[in-house]
């Protein structure tokens, strides 16, 4: 009977370690397959020009709104639910404008858009040298950057810390109230 015992605990051993092993190439196989975290790609719409006035050059009055979307396509298998945030718009490194970016939730393999309205600051605009000139030639050129922070979870069972950080290149064509932008986006966990 001591025999018979041994070998059973034998074989339970052995058993238990294969089934682990499996477990373990399993997981591992579907993390680099599927729950690999992937880089969320940002899209930013083309910016609004929304009442925008310039009554007068010296001194310059200006009075300008952008209306900004940005589309995020979320292409892991995890929603990111992240917490209020703000986009600082600036012009030749000045702070021109800020916005709050609400707290919202991106659904896993989802689509978002985030919309906000700002109103650009004219006097800081206009306190930097190059504005006049920039204003004759009929582009202004702003940058955007947004960090959010906020917590990603994955089949509802994983959950992890992550930060996405967004900086944005905009060109706005004065004359004909347009513009351009070129945006880049990376995410840390």
């Amino acid at each position: 009977m001591g025999r018979c015992l041994m070998k059973f605990l034998k074989f339970c051993c052995i058993a238990t370690f294969v089934l682990l092993l499996i477990m373990a190439a399993t997981f591992v196989a579907l993390y680099f397959t599927i729950l690999k975290p992937k880089k969320p790609e940002m899209v930013m719409q083309p910016v609004a020009l929304k009442g925008y006035r310039l009554t007068s050059i010296f001194p310059p009055i200006l009075n300008m709104k952008l209306g900004v979307t940005v589309t995020v396509n979320n292409h892991n298998y995890g929603s990111f639910k992240y917490e209020n945030g703000t986009t600082y718009i600036k012009y030749r490194e000045t702070v021109v404008a800020e916005a709050l970016i609400k707290g919202d939730t991106l659904p896993a393999r989802g689509k978002l858009n985030v919309s906000t309205t700002v109103n650009l600051s004219a006097d800081r605009m206009a306190s930097n040298q190059y504005f006049i000139t920039d204003c004759h030639s009929g582009w202004l050129n702003l940058t955007s950057t947004t960090t959010l922070h906020g917590e990603v979870k994955v089949l509802k069972l994983f959950k992890m810390k992550a930060t996405t950080y967004s900086k944005c290149d905009i060109s706005i064509d004065i004359k004909n109230q347009t513009s351009v932008s070129v945006c880049d986006h990376k995410i840390n966990y």
